[in-house]
């Protein structure tokens, strides 16, 4: 047995009861204040120096003692916050707090990078170079890591590694291929301006109803004629209002939705093509249109020389045999703006079990994981630092 792995089983009872202390006691993004105090307090058990950063986040740093060509700097990323989200499993370690839910993994991940700590920190002369803890806030919000990166968070660093426990696949099992894994979210609001009137005579106003609602047809037109047909993207509008009484032309009508895709010149096209059509579009119906464009996260994207170190890692930890292709997923994350900065790999470890009750959907209100994932996380987040620093460069 490896030394990873011979100490990822002797802090898998250390893992279990941080996840579930993180889990009974659930904080809002941008205010893991609690969270934030026990990272600390277990970093410094350790001997090591952590550092607040994005206001409830925590870096710290382990150095290794092997002496090395040249010295690199290998990060791993857990987020830390939970969502608003009223719990309904009946467990031991259920929410203490109303309205706030672990409802889709973070507690696991702080909990087994702080068991990767133990592990890393224990074997300080097994590698070169320096590890860099990064415990984030605001993931939910997708806040806490462009914050991090305006921080110069990772301006130092070489590579950067983050892991989500995934009820979408079979415990045991870890995804970790090249390319796109998650994609670019957004958010656009367009309100649209017409002149109000009587229901009997709309000549008289300018129908927003009708420029609105034609806003909404060609819309659906820009990712099937313009963008190309092999490149994954989606358009919704998922709100239009308008209106207050039947025989009331209105002034206004708002809508809101969201675009998706995995291709980053995509992403920076969305906006610009966006505002064209639906202010082109209104004007042809005498209104005017205003589009108020939110970039969330942007298109994850494992590159691939990181994604083969850490292909390589998972099969050094859990076997060849664990390691599964799973298809990118429209959901977003914002490790995204770390990967932009710094060659990164993002990887799902499967964490569902339906004999043990963890088959809910993140962001379910009975969503819970197989707490044996625990031990594959912590294990996979130390093996990949000892494989990246070490590669190549010692001695």
């Amino acid at each position: 047995m490896s030394r990873v792995k011979e100490l990822a089983e002797k802090y898998f009872d250390y893992a279990v009861s941080m996840r579930r202390e993180f889990h009974r006691h659930p904080e809002p993004s941008m205010k893991e204040e609690r969270t934030c105090s026990r990272v600390i307090e277990e970093l410094e058990s350790l001997g090591l120096k952590p550092k607040k950063a994005a206001g409830t986040g925590v870096v710290c740093e382990i150095k290794g003692t092997k002496k090395a060509k040249s010295s690199k700097i290998a990060a791993l990323r857990a987020d830390m916050d939970a969502l608003e989200l009223e719990e309904k499993n009946e467990i031991e370690y259920k929410s203490e707090n109303e309205g706030l839910m672990h409802g889709c993994g973070h507690d696991g991940h702080t909990a087994s990078l702080l068991t990767a700590a133990k592990i890393l920190n224990n074997l300080k002369s097994e590698f070169a170079g320096t590890v860099k803890l990064i415990f984030q806030p605001g993931e939910e919000i997708a806040v806490g890591a462009k914050t991090m990166v305006g921080e110069g968070i990772v301006e130092d660093v070489d590579a950067i590694f983050g892991i989500h426990v995934w009820n979408d696949l079979e415990s045991g099992k870890i995804s970790v291929e090249a390319g796109p894994r998650m994609a670019a979210v957004n958010q656009f609001i367009i309100n649209v301006k017409g002149k109000g009137g009587h229901g009997s005579m709309p000549y008289q106003g300018v129908d927003p109803i009708m420029a609105g609602a034609a806003v909404v047809m060609n819309l659906q037109t820009i990712v099937s004629r313009e963008f190309d047909p092999m490149e994954p993207a989606v358009l919704s509008v998922d709100i239009f209002n308008s209106g207050s009484k039947a025989n009331v032309l209105p002034e206004n009508s708002y809508l809101e939705g969201t675009t998706r895709c995995f291709s980053r010149e995509i992403n920076q096209n969305f906006e610009e093509i966006i505002g064209r059509v639906a202010q082109k579009t209104a004007a042809s119906y005498r209104a005017e249109a205003k589009l108020e464009y939110n970039k969330m996260t942007l298109p994850l994207i494992n590159d691939q020389e990181i994604s083969a170190i850490a292909h390589k890692a998972a099969a050094k930890f859990s076997g060849q045999g664990s390691i599964v292709k799973l298809d990118k997923t429209t959901g977003g994350e914002d490790f995204s703006f770390f990967a932009a900065e710094v060659p990164a790999a993002f990887a799902f470890v499967g964490s569902k079990n339906k004999a043990k009750g963890a088959d809910a959907p993140h962001h379910h209100p009975e969503f819970n994981i197989d707490e044996d994932a625990l031990k594959t996380v912590s294990g996979l987040y130390a093996q990949f630092a000892l494989d990246f620093l070490n590669k190549g460069e010692v001695e």
